[in-house]
């Protein structure tokens, strides 16, 4: 089939704009709650941007390290490419009856872009339905989607397509959906009309940037994902003293420059069954995560997107979420850990962990592991939580001298 569909049996041009129609009409019954068109002409301005977050060590390490496909839509049938529909589907930002975490019961969270379904199914699913849609009409359509994995930056697409403007906090902000929404994308050789760009912005507000915990936003739209704590919850391996106390209770992701986003005030969509949280998941109980299998970490948590990564990233996220709760009753299981546990990453985060929460108990364990312990990194992390043990060991033992004095 040639680039425009221009043959004796092609219909004329007026049928791709009722086409067009017919897709935005049909869009909320596929799954979709917001849907833009724009051309595959090249993101020429991105790729000078996407070079310079390169030069300074900002790409997570996720991306497609080709930046002429990141850039530059292309069809794999080798048809040239005439425009791109971009998808969103909204998720919810609230959770009905959250399980309190209290002392003994301590919990982490998981951040809602992976409450519910795994988005990658559902935007898949999405993406089918829109492709069976055209094909009934348009059999010889060439189309392909992409999710999330996909060659072309998302939020590109949906800025160009209408979908919403970039955010200072590098999310596509819908005027309707605010920024709690999952893109994908599809490239066709169809010339469909391209829709025109949101002129909404941020104006002079910083609020997300400000309230960056690791100050990973390093600029309006500029992300520095090496700091974000939505990709460290996702790394394998050991983190930073600074880092891990920052991420709090986080077991995946992090929501704080959406969560106080002006644009998203009041904004909470529970319209798809599938996308609801169960709380029990979401923000489950911390030591539970400790003992999980394979198989059981899968049965668990294998319908959210939080799984893709494995369970080992998330049983250090837990460790790191008891240390700063400084939950005194997980310092049992934590000494089995940094005594007993093969995981170099995670015997290093548990005696951080157990500096963290401090007393005698901890101060034993970290003191018994430093003697046998042979790995270079768990050792530095060792002496550095005995130093912080020691130190508080004496500042209370010097607080009972200077209380002794004054009975």
């Amino acid at each position: 089939m040639n680039d425009t569909f221009q043959s004796p049996y092609a219909p004329p041009p007026s049928k791709w704009a009722k086409l067009k129609a017919e897709i935005q009409e049909a869009a909320t019954s596929l799954g979709i709650d917001d849907i833009g068109f724009t051309t595959a002409e090249p993101f020429l301005y991105l790729k000078n941007i996407l070079q310079d977050h390169r030069d300074k060590g900002y790409e997570s390490g996720f991306e497609e390290p080709d930046l002429d496909k990141r850039t530059i839509p292309a069809l794999s049938s080798g048809d040239k490419p005439l425009s791109i529909i971009s998808i969103a589907v909204a998720y919810p930002s609230k959770m009905e009856n959250p399980p309190k975490s209290e002392p003994g019961a301590r919990r982490g969270i998981l951040a809602r872009a992976s409450w519910g379904r795994d988005y990658h199914h559902v935007l898949r699913e999405a993406l089918s339905k829109l492709e069976d849609f055209i094909h009934e009409r348009v059999p010889e359509a060439v189309l392909e989607s992409m999710v999330d994995t996909g060659v072309l930056v998302d939020r590109a697409v949906a800025e160009r397509a209408g979908i919403g403007f970039s955010g200072k906090n590098c999310s596509i902000i819908s005027p309707k959906w605010g920024s709690w929404i999952y893109l994908g994308e599809m490239v066709t050789n169809i010339p469909f009309a391209p829709d025109e760009p949101v002129e909404e912005g941020c104006g002079d507000c910083t609020k997300c940037i400000d309230a960056c915990p690791t100050g990973a936003l390093v600029g309006p739209g500029q992300l520095n994902a090496q700091a974000c704590i939505s990709f460290l919850t996702q790394t394998k391996g050991f983190l930073s003293d600074e880092y891990m106390t920052k991420i709090g209770n986080r077991l995946y992701g992090c929501d704080t420059c959406q969560i106080v986003c002006p644009k998203n005030r009041g904004k909470n969509w529970n319209h798809r069954p599938q996308m609801l949280p169960d709380p029990e998941i979401v923000k489950p109980l911390l030591m539970p995560i400790l003992d999980l299998s394979n198989r059981e970490f899968k049965e668990r948590f294998g319908n959210s997107s939080a799984a893709w990564r494995g369970k080992k990233p998330m049983q250090r996220n837990a460790i790191i979420a008891l240390g700063n709760f400084k939950e005194v009753e997980a310092v049992p299981k934590l000494t089995e850990i940094v005594l007993k546990e093969p995981r170099p990453e995670m015997r290093g985060t548990a005696a951080w962990a157990l500096g963290r929460i401090g007393g005698e108990e901890a101060l034993a364990a970290v003191e018994s592991a430093l003697e046998r312990e042979e790995h270079d990194t768990v050792r530095e992390m060792l002496s550095r939580a005995l130093d912080v043990l020691l130190t508080a060991k004496q500042a209370r033992e010097d607080s009972d001298v200077n209380e002794g004095k004054r009975s």
